[in-house]
């Protein structure tokens, strides 16, 4: 539920429902007291029926018919006495009660004469006050409760005083005080109700949130929030969600990066000082006269030759590393001749192939006039690489190398095969992410980087085309790769 809503469902729960059950309370309560009023007529000795809530309101009268009832047993004469009477009927005046003195059939003093008149005729006989005892009289039809007390005059007259209380008036003050009370409790049960609605949905969620950054602060990325609701609260979590997991993969994947390219100083420290430690080797037997003849000089330069070339071609790795990890090769696209410009690659990797002793087998099955767009110096690479991984993992006297293009109608295949140590099926697909060695150990005269496949992979791609490798552990190793054809549209002549 979006903040809006809950909002507005508050304002109207704060205007409503009080009301509505302010009504409601106000009803029953009504009713109650109703009941009360008309369930009970004109009885003697048997008041007990009423109701707590009216005998608490009839009690204030108490006080003025217990005086009254004692002055009847110590000094009748007194109850005579006009002007105690007065007194004694302010005094209840004010608790909606008036005194009404009764001489033999005659009204000897009342307090309230037009009211008096009415109740009068109905009022019992001398000698009823012991019958009704302290709980007194209901007329129903008047809505009046009547206490009566019995005494003589001085005269020897029958006399009675009746204390007459306007019961609705008490049923009135009763109707407010308890729905005073009602209206506080329905007011704190809103309350109460609204504040754990807005704790569950707003303050929880938030406070599971503030927990949930404060783990992302500390470098937990695995504590996850999960949430249906379609509202502000969901899309914070959704939100934090896409956040951490984002986190997660960009620490990840530097962690990986940093575990690499601590790798990838240490191999290259090593490839780089394998071709160092040679080329001072032969140098110094060139300075301390070891290469004596004229064969053992030329011997000598053309390995120095060599591992210069090695080092070269390891810088050239490292600076086309760097290019694809900043995503920044810079390629010149050309219209290329397949035929020559594999011709001339074979010729090139040819010569240095023989110096190490292994043959290249190289056939071409595409047409003449087969064009590729491809940038030259970065495909050299391509080839470089490929080749010098077969030489890298020869593991046989008699060592060879395959080159074949293959013509497939709208884009020619490139397959560099070797008779190689070969790689495992799991390690195919594997083969060309960076740093991945199908060989963990890593002997020194292998030695390897780990980036060469991968800047394969790579320049691949961005000519539009796909690498992937075959082969069988022990056997060899074959690497594919597609390029498209050049095909130009020749406009059709009518």
């Amino acid at each position: 539920m979006k903040f809006k809503t809950r909002l507005q469902v508050t304002f109207i729960s704060i205007i409503l429902l009080p009301l509505v059950l302010t009504m409601m309370a106000f009803i029953i309560i009504v009713l109650y007291l109703t009941n009360v009023r008309q369930g009970v007529g004109i009885q003697e000795m048997n008041y007990q029926m009423m109701v707590d809530n009216m005998q608490e309101f009839l009690n204030e009268t108490d006080r003025a018919y217990f005086v009254l009832l004692d002055q009847s047993k110590e000094d009748p004469r007194k109850l005579e006495d006009l002007e105690y009477l007065q007194m004694i009927s302010d005094e209840v005046a004010r608790k909606s009660t008036y005194l009404i003195v009764r001489k033999g059939e005659e009204i000897y003093y009342t307090g309230n004469e037009a009211a008096a008149k009415k109740i009068f005729p109905k009022l019992p006989g001398y000698g009823k006050a012991a019958l009704a005892d302290e709980t007194g009289y209901y007329f129903n039809d008047m809505e009046k409760y009547v206490k009566q007390i019995d005494f003589r005059f001085s005269d020897g007259s029958d006399g009675s005083i009746f204390l007459v209380t306007k019961v609705n008036s008490l049923m009135s003050r009763h109707l407010m005080i308890d729905m005073f009370i009602a209206i506080i409790i329905i007011l704190a049960f809103t309350s109460l109700m609204l504040t754990q609605w807005i704790r569950k949905s707003v303050f929880n969620p938030i406070d599971q949130l503030n927990v949930a950054m404060q783990k992302i602060k500390d470098g937990n990325f695995d504590y996850a929030l999960q949430t249906e609701e379609n509202s502000e609260i969901g899309d914070l979590y959704r939100n934090y969600e896409d956040m951490r997991l984002r986190l997660k993969e960009s620490t990840e994947e530097k962690l990986e990066n940093e575990k690499h390219n601590k790798e990838l100083i240490s191999n290259i420290s090593h490839d780089l000082k394998t071709p160092i430690t040679a080329i001072k080797g032969y140098v110094e037997g060139l300075m301390d006269g070891v290469a004596d003849t004229p064969e053992k000089v030329d011997k000598y330069i053309k390995t120095i030759y060599n591992k210069a070339n090695d080092m070269d071609r390891l810088i050239n790795e490292l600076t086309t590393y760097s290019g694809i990890d900043n995503n920044r090769i810079l390629y010149n696209f050309h219209r290329i001749n397949v035929s020559d410009y594999f011709g001339d690659c074979v010729e090139e990797v040819g010569l240095d192939l023989e110096s190490k002793n292994i043959k290249l087998n190289y056939s071409n099955l595409v047409q003449n006039d087969t064009i590729v767009i491809a940038d030259p110096e970065q495909m050299k690479k391509v080839i470089n690489n490929i080749i010098s991984n077969s030489v890298k993992y020869m593991d046989k006297p008699n060592g060879y190398i395959e080159i074949r293009i293959l013509d497939e109608v709208d884009s020619i295949r490139v397959e560099i095969e070797d008779n190689g140590k070969g790689i495992a099926q799991r390690d195919l697909q594997k083969i060309f992410d960076r740093f991945y060695r199908t060989d963990a150990s890593r002997n020194s005269a292998q030695g390897g980087s780990g980036i060469g496949l991968s800047i394969v992979k790579k320049i691949i791609e961005d000519h539009g085309g796909y690498v992937w490798a075959t082969g069988k552990e022990g056997e060899g190793t074959c690497i594919h790769f597609v390029l498209r054809k050049y095909i130009e549209l020749q406009q059709e002549t009518k």
